[in-house]
């Protein structure tokens, strides 16, 4: 059972209600990330992730953590594109305490100026990390090609000289533009009722000020182009991306079911051909990424630099032989009943469900309807995929990234 309700501020509340279990995860969604940062404030979405567990007027950092690991909780936070959340998961016979402690940490940080200057450090550490992994480096060099600079094509974690510059003033004028009630989603998956749920929001967040949510938009634009990152590694990275649809769009099934088709697993026609026939690569699969105003297909793959366009030209290959020849019916029946047995799987985990439904609330409105996207998904046909495959899968709008010992970018 799913139901949500809405408190007088603005602040909106969903459970799903996941009787027999022993646990509940809580999550606090805000409608706020890369995407809508401008060029001064890029990575300080992601900054205020971090630094919002620093302490609290009645509990330092340590404290926080300390109280959390007392009751046997778990507690994180990520940084996306367009949601920051907040989440922690417990026993159900502890989810009063530790939603206490997870809003303490929400509402009343208090930044102090020298746990700043010390995760900075450690988020320029985590830059440094991630410069390190060549598959983050072609995948963030992907979103550039795909999107620019801007919007969905910004690094979550921002350029380091931004890092270094973030102020406390930073923090609270950005936080009053977009931390605001209409904006923030609190979100609960387990056993766990919406009476119950509603008496710890409104106790913890019913007071919350009705401050106006600054609008703004998050830069879609495609843009294709080819990029090109020299590093010293052993493999070289390669990565390709269509441009496609939103999440609400009616195409989203039939491009998830070609995705599984095209390298989704073991039995894709990807991993089938450049790995297990050509041996060309070790890793080579396609993922698809949707949001409320874009969307994308990609192709993903690591060999050592001798074979790089022979592989490039493989995926090539699988793409246009799709094209001219079609996918069979047992290809789409095979995958029709992966990505369901997958939401199946999916609807077992608090974690996965407090996620699903939070963000669909918080990112198109509504309550994701779990019933309803089993029947779209049976109801797709071979023509739907043959459609989608015709019209999203165009070279001439691709984007693409290359990182490694090369001296020119991989041609696709």
């Amino acid at each position: 059972m799913v139901e949500t309700r809405t408190l007088k501020n603005g602040l909106r509340v969903i459970v799903k209600r996941m009787e027999g279990l022993l646990s509940v995860t809580m999550g606090v969604l805000v409608g706020t990330g890369a995407a809508y940062e401008t060029d001064a404030e890029d990575g300080l979405s992601h900054f205020i992730e971090h630094v919002q567990f620093k302490g609290t007027p009645t509990r330092t950092a340590f404290e926080i953590s300390d109280a959390f690991d007392a009751l046997g909780a778990q507690v994180n936070a990520f940084t996306g594109k367009i949601v920051t959340c907040y989440y922690a998961k417990s026993t159900s016979e502890r989810t009063r305490e530790s939603f206490a402690l997870l809003s303490d940490l929400f509402l009343n940080a208090t930044f102090p100026e020298e746990e700043l200057a010390r995760e900075k450090g450690v988020i320029l550490e985590e830059i440094r990390m991630d410069e390190d992994s060549p598959e983050d480096v072609c995948l963030y060099l992907l979103s550039r090609a795909a999107y620019g600079n801007a919007g969905f094509g910004r690094n979550i974690l921002g350029p380091a000289e931004n890092v270094k510059g973030f102020t406390r003033e930073d923090i609270f004028a950005y936080k009053k533009k977009r931390y605001v009630p209409r904006n923030i989603v609190v979100a609960f998956a387990g056993n766990i009722g919406i009476d119950e749920a509603m008496a710890l929001a409104e106790e913890h967040f019913g007071s919350l000020e009705d401050l106006p949510l600054e609008r703004r938009e998050a830069c879609a634009a495609w843009h294709a182009e080819a990029l090109f990152k020299h590093k010293k590694t052993e493999q070289v990275q390669f990565a390709l991306a269509f441009p496609t649809v939103g999440s609400e769009d009616p195409a989203r099934g039939a491009l998830q079911v070609l995705n599984t088709i095209l390298g989704g697993g073991l039995s894709s026609r990807l991993f089938k051909r450049v790995r297990e026939e050509l041996g060309l690569a070790y890793s080579v699969y396609s993922y698809t990424s949707f949001y409320p105003a874009a969307g994308l297909l990609g192709v993903v793959a690591a060999m050592e630099p001798a074979n790089a366009q022979k592989a490039a030209d493989a995926v090539r290959e699988v793409i246009e032989t799709m094209k001219r020849d079609g996918v069979t019916e047992e290809e789409v029946s095979r995958a029709k009943e992966q990505i369901k047995s997958g939401n199946i799987f999916s609807q077992e985990s608090t974690s996965s469900q407090m996620l699903l439904y939070g963000r669909t609330l918080l990112e198109v409105g509504s309550v994701y309807d779990m019933e309803s996207r089993m029947r779209e998904i049976g109801a797709l046909t071979r023509g739907d995929v043959l459609a989608a495959l015709d019209r999203f899968l165009d070279f001439k709008k691709s984007a693409s990234a290359t990182v490694g010992d090369l001296s020119a970018p991989i041609r696709i």
